[in-house]
Parts: C-alpha cells; sequence; structure tokens
C-alpha cells in the first residue's frame, strides 16, 4: 500500500507538471501518512538533514559551477570552432562537429542540461546558417548531449557512486569507455544519414586553420585532462577536483578577459538554484528510501523477480524496459534516486556488479531526455533552437537506434563498462 502510494502519487505529480522537487517531497509525505509512521512525521525532516550531510555530496555544486562558468568564459565557442576545423569537412560536416563538441565540453560539465543548452545555442544557429533543417540540429544536439553525463566528470555517476556505497573514480574510469561508444555511434549514424540525405557540406580547414584554432582554444582543450588527470594520479579527489575545474575555468575567464562580474554572478546564482534543487530532491530520496528499507520493499521486489526468472540474462532486459519506461517520465536525477536504494539489494542477488549497474542505469535514464512526454532535453532545443517539441521529439526517434544499440552492448557485455577501472585501480 505504502509502495503504491508513493509511485503512483509521485508519477501523477510529475504528468501534472508539478515541479520535482516539489512532486518528490509530497509523494514522501503521502507515504508516510499512510504508512504505521503516520504520528511520526518528524522523522522525514530528519532523514532530510541527515542525506544531504555527507561530504561526497559536495562535489556537486562545484561541478555544476564549472559547467556554468566555462559557457560564460566562452569555452564553448573555442571548442566547437576546433571541432570544426577537424571534422566539419565531413559528411554531414556540423553534425560530426555537433557530437565531437559533445564529447569535448563533457570532460568539463558533467551534465547533459549544461551541454544542450550551452553548446545548442551555438551548433543550432550554426547549423540552420549552414541550410541544415531545424528540427535535425534540435534532435542531433539534444542527442549527442547524452554524452555529457557519461564522459567523467559527471554528477550523476557522483550521486549514483554516494547512493551505491562506490568509489567516485572508479565510477569516472567506468563511464570513459561508455561516453566514447555513444558519442562514436552517433558520429556513425551521422555518417549514414549523409548516404541517404544531401547534408551541405564545407571546405576542409587547412592545416594552418587547424593549428590556429587548437592553439587560440588549448586552455579550454586541455581542461578535461587536467580535471580528471588530477583525479587518476590522486593529485585531489573528486569533490577537489570541482574546485580546481571552478578555479581553472575563473582563470580561464580572467585569460580570455571574457568573464565579468555580471556573467560570474549569473553562473554563480544558476549554480545555487540548481544545487538547491538536487539538495532537496536528494534530501527527500533518502527519506524515501529509509521507508522502502523498513517495508522491506526491495526485498519483496527481489523474490517478485526471483519468481519470474533467476536467469541474470533475462533479468537485465527486463530491468532494461523498466528503467526506460521510468526514464520516460522522470528526471535522471530524481529517477535515481527513487530507484537505487530499492533496486541494489535485488542486483547484488544476482551478481551483477554495481559499477556495471550504474552503467547500466546512467545510460538508460540519460536516453530518456530526449524521450517524451517528460524529456527534458526536448523541451531545452524547444527554448534553444526555437523548433515545435513534436517535431524535435519525432526527428530524435532515428538517433534512439545508436543510443539503443550501445546500451545494449553495454548491458550484457560487463567489460566495456568494467575494464577501464579494473585495469587502472584494480577489480574490486
Amino acid at each position: 500500500m505504502m509502495a503504491t502510494v508513493l509511485f503512483v502519487g509521485f508519477i501523477l505529480m510529475i504528468l501534472l507538471r508539478v515541479p520535482i522537487s516539489m512532486a518528490i517531497g509530497a509523494a514522501v509525505v503521502a507515504a508516510f501518512a499512510t504508512s504505521e509512521f503516520s504520528t511520526d512525521l518528524y522523522i522525514i525532516p530528519q532523514q532530510v538533514l541527515d542525506g544531504v550531510d555527507k561530504p561526497s555530496l559536495a562535489a556537486v555544486p562545484f561541478f555544476i559551477m564549472a559547467g556554468n562558468l566555462m559557457n560564460a568564459v566562452g569555452m564553448t565557442d573555442r571548442i566547437f570552432a576546433f571541432a570544426s576545423a577537424l571534422v566539419g569537412h565531413f559528411r554531414a560536416g556540423l553534425a560530426q562537429v555537433n557530437v565531437l563538441s559533445s564529447m569535448i565540453f563533457a570532460g568539463v560539465s558533467g551534465a547533459a542540461v549544461a551541454d544542450a543548452a550551452g553548446l545548442g545555442t551555438i551548433e543550432i544557429k550554426a547549423m540552420k546558417e549552414r541550410g541544415y533543417r531545424p528540427e535535425f540540429a534540435a534532435a542531433v544536439t539534444v542527442c549527442s548531449s547524452v554524452v555529457g553525463p557519461l564522459i567523467p566528470p559527471s554528477i550523476g555517476l557522483v550521486i549514483y557512486a554516494f547512493l551505491s556505497q562506490q568509489s567516485v573514480e572508479r565510477m569516472f574510469l567506468a563511464g570513459l569507455v561508455p561516453g566514447v561508444l555513444v558519442g562514436l555511434s552517433l558520429m556513425a549514424f551521422n555518417r549514414f544519414l549523409a548516404i541517404r540525405e544531401n547534408f551541405p557540406t564545407q571546405p576542409k580547414a587547412t592545416r594552418a586553420e587547424v593549428k590556429s584554432h587548437a592553439l587560440d582554444g588549448f586552455l579550454a582543450l586541455v581542461a578535461p585532462a587536467i580535471i580528471l588527470g588530477s583525479i587518476l594520479f590522486g593529485i585531489v579527489t573528486a569533490t577537489e577536483a570541482g574546485v580546481l575545474a571552478c578555479l581553472y575555468s575563473i582563470g580561464l575567464g580572467i585569460a580570455y578577459r571574457s568573464l565579468t562580474f555580471k556573467t560570474f554572478w549569473k553562473a554563480l546564482t544558476d549554480t545555487m538554484l540548481m544545487t538547491t534543487v538536487i539538495m532537496i530532491i536528494i534530501g527527500f530520496s533518502i527519506a524515501m528510501g529509509w521507508l522502502l528499507a523498513i517495508q522491506q520493499v526491495p526485498q519483496q521486489l527481489g523474490d517478485a523477480l526471483f519468481s519470474l526468472t533467476d536467469n541474470k540474462q533475462v533479468f537485465l532486459a527486463l530491468m532494461m524496459i523498466f528503467i526506460l519506461l521510468i526514464g520516460c517520465v522522470v528526471e535522471g536525477v530524481p529517477a535515481k534516486l527513487m530507484l537505487v536504494p530499492m533496486l541494489l539489494p535485488v542486483i547484488d542477488a544476482y551478481g551483477v556488479d554495481r559499477v556495471h549497474f550504474g552503467i547500466i542505469l546512467q545510460l538508460g535514464l540519460l536516453i530518456g531526455i530526449v524521450t517524451p512526454p517528460m524529456g527534458i532535453g526536448l523541451y531545452i532545443m524547444v527554448e534553444v533552437g526555437k523548433v515545435p517539441f513534436e517535431k524535435v521529439a519525432v526527428a530524435c526517434l532515428p538517433f534512439l537506434v545508436p543510443l539503443l544499440t550501445v546500451w545494449v552492448a553495454l548491458t550484457f557485455v560487463p567489460g566495456l563498462s568494467l575494464w577501464l577501472p579494473n585495469l587502472i585501480l584494480g577489480p574490486q
């Protein structure tokens, strides 16, 4: 009864467009009110405060701030110009530039929203000017933003590491290969589409032009290597890497003379607002996880699944369908916070590695940002690209082929995710 009230109430409020932070809070209060703890509602604020009072979560606001600062100082323009010089002359050139830019920017922002909103403005404008259909430009932009939260650093992987009690470093390494695979698959799909459609082309950049763009954006281009390398070599922790990313972004703004007090203040206020919402969601989700554990919902779910199948591969297939459906109506962070406490005992029972499952969950929920009705990436494209929602949604459908193909491969071939962390950090 309690679990039904929790999940049905949450989904209904989401469909009614209630803000995520309020929807999950109201669902938790309603679930408590219908449980044996109906007279002990003081437990909710206790769990909320305990849930967010964790050192590992300090990395979240710093990576959000880094992404906002990188957009503010004009790093996106330099990344786009360099990517255009490298691959702009290919068939479907600017579509390839779009994906490559997202892969480079992913090494700094850690959020699909920052990628779609920051790079999207530049990419869609450039593609429209070169003759690409607006809906196609918007579709490539939002689908390529899926790479952002996979290639480290990643806000989503930090939150999953916190929930699953895994090291952030291991999760970052596990996301690197999958992120590159998603990017390459999108580029290959663009090349396939170029055979069927007459996409505009542009002249090949000379070596001097490539060198010029590389030198102009050198400080921006090496940012991902500095941030990730400092973590992997043990120079800084994940939280300290977030601080380093912020300081580096400010340094870039000073070097490029593009950081003003106004843009800095906007990046700061946007970061505070986004962090506040995320922390509210995390706090309520911790309270929800506590209630689910007390009610033994994870154990009941595990028993129900084992009654259907004890085959690990069948379980993973069922789990993929479940994650995809959830991702269509719930955003990544709240979905993760809702599902992970409930599913961890189940995946442990089936012998699924927690790091591997984190990548499955991350990519599955990311695909949700390009699928209606709640795909946040689609709504961002409506604002950034000025393209009707239904046209963007339809244009995104073909790109689900490479995204789902890579997701299936990552799910059933654990080595794609686990090889790099096991190589560098050793098996756990």
